[in-house]
């Protein structure tokens, strides 16, 4: 498909379309399939990701018992009026945080582009949307933008955090969604990359530390940082603010940090928040449980 992101805004520009229908036909084009079915496809996707937003917001827990009900506060906190930040910015972490609540309690989700990372996009482009007023098939097209990026990304570094620490999850997806928004707004396909950029630069180094190894702790709130940090670098973008360093470089440097980083930084549950002993008691707290409930199956 596309071997860099200089690659996939050169050919937006040279067709005239945006980076979601580019992807869209290069997508269909590949798959053989038609224009349409591709479309549809994605769609379902939004909707799954419109679902969960607005699911998670009853206030779910997970099994664990270590996250859930944060974002049903948030809802009631940005319904009170006391924010301290406009109502886009705070339906996009409620969304993004209600989604990841969704993960946690074993809810269906939609991964963009790993499910410990999908809370970031649903969360700005559902708040955005709201904003805009934009339609749902402004709203899909904006998500194969996203798409497009995802895609370099993960072909040219890691969009896992057992790869690549949570820079690569979390971060991905928070250059994914400011793209979209960029799109979404009405931003030229090289806005779009530069908004990436920026935000890809902004959680460069950061770890993947997961409490006794779920995707719980502090995953569900990196998302709320992770959409945050997407509508910062998109609003800079849509100024006409751009990233000194080169997009490609950009994830360049992604891939070459990802590889330097410490094996107890990705994703194993042996250093960072992990490793505190908060981190430490809740692994022996839920391996204990684990042990309880298999002899509990086993005798019965």
């Amino acid at each position: 498909m596309f071997g860099s992101v200089r690659e996939l805004v050169a050919a937006a520009e040279e067709a005239g379309v945006s980076l979601g229908e580019l992807m869209l036909r290069r997508e269909a084009a590949e798959g053989g399939r038609s224009r349409e079915a591709v479309y549809a496809g994605m769609a379902r996707q939004y909707a799954v990701m419109r679902e969960a937003a607005n699911r998670g917001l009853t206030g779910l827990y997970s099994h664990s018992g270590m996250t859930g009900g944060n974002a049903r506060k948030m809802e009631e906190y940005r319904l009170s009026g006391r924010g301290l930040t406009d109502g886009t910015f705070l339906k996009a972490i409620t969304y993004a945080l209600s989604t990841n609540e969704v993960n946690a309690a074993m809810g269906v989700i939609c991964a963009s582009p790993t499910a410990g990372s999908g809370g970031v996009l649903p969360g700005v482009l559902l708040a955005a949307q709201e904003k805009l007023g934009k339609s749902d098939e402004e709203a899909v097209m904006a998500l194969f933008c996203a798409g497009a990026f995802g895609l370099v990304i993960a072909n040219n570094a890691m969009i896992s955090g057992a790869a690549g620490g949570c820079q690569a999850e979390v971060g991905s997806a928070s250059g994914m969604a400011a793209a979209a928004l960029v799109q979404l707004a009405g931003g030229s396909a090289s806005q779009s990359a530069h908004a990436m950029a920026m935000a890809l630069k902004n959680m460069l180094g950061l770890v993947c530390d997961p409490l006794a190894g779920l995707v719980e702790v502090p995953c569900v709130k990196r998302n709320a940082a992770g959409a945050a940090n997407a509508l910062a670098a998109a609003e800079m973008a849509l100024s006409g603010v751009e990233s000194y360093v080169p997009w490609d470089e950009v994830v360049l440097a992604l891939y070459q940090v990802g590889l330097g980083m410490p094996l107890a930084l990705r994703e194993t549950a042996q250093g960072g928040l992990a490793a505190t002993p908060t981190g430490r008691e809740w692994k022996k707290r839920l391996w204990e449980k684990g042990a309880e409930d298999t002899e509990g199956d086993a005798a019965g």
